[in-house]
């Protein structure tokens, strides 16, 4: 259970940073909206990671564009069924390829490019995310792993200044295993912020 919450946990950061270097425009917005609510007087809490959409929409976005778990764990048909048309007899194993779903254009609008305020204001792009599964087998630890990434990646964006260690783009290549992890673990350069010197005071 910890391997599992604290694996994909870290592997959303690093795609999710990834991300941000890739796309400087975004990670701009996103400590714009932590600097509009918190400023540099206090440093962002649990509570809080749920009053920043746009913070939301990138975590979103990432674990639709690299789910940690791209094919979900492995159901059994209780009973006949239909899955896309086909037709599943009792008792079977069904692998479910999130990963696929989630790049699918017949579902997501330009599927293949990594758009925060695709999830603004709700809409129906919420309901065609399943990164921790869908219905009553779902992944028991969702709750805590959005509220650990949430509040690691807002503390990171709100305390530092972050640039790619290069003019190149960072590596977006998938490695292999049954969790997704970067092929290239990320390398970034990072600065303190204002705030920084008030939580180490």
């Amino acid at each position: 259970m910890l391997l599992a919450g604290t694996d994909s946990s870290s592997l959303t950061l690093e795609w999710a940073m990834s991300n941000l270097l890739n796309h400087p425009e975004v990670l701009k917005r996103a400590r714009a909206e932590l600097d509009a609510k918190f400023g540099q007087e206090r440093l962002i809490d649990e509570p809080d990671i749920f009053e920043l959409p746009y913070l939301q929409g990138i975590i979103s976005e990432t674990l639709r564009l690299y789910p940690t778990a791209p094919l979900l764990v492995p159901h059994y048909t209780s009973d006949d069924c239909t899955i896309g048309g086909f037709d599943v007899p009792c008792d079977t194993i069904v692998m479910i390829n999130a990963w696929a779903i989630h790049r699918d254009p017949t579902l997501w609008d330009d599927p293949e490019s990594f758009k925060p305020e695709r999830f603004a204001n709700g809409g129906e792009e919420p309901y065609k995310l399943m990164p921790f599964g869908q219905g009553r087998r779902a992944c028991p630890g969702m709750g805590l792993a959005q509220r650990v990434v949430g509040l690691t990646l807002g503390s990171l964006i709100q305390c530092f200044e972050w640039e790619k260690v290069s003019e190149m783009k960072v590596d977006m290549s998938e490695g292999k295993g049954l969790t997704m992890p970067k092929a290239v673990p990320l390398e970034a350069m990072c600065k303190a912020r204002p705030i920084v010197n008030k939580v180490l005071s």
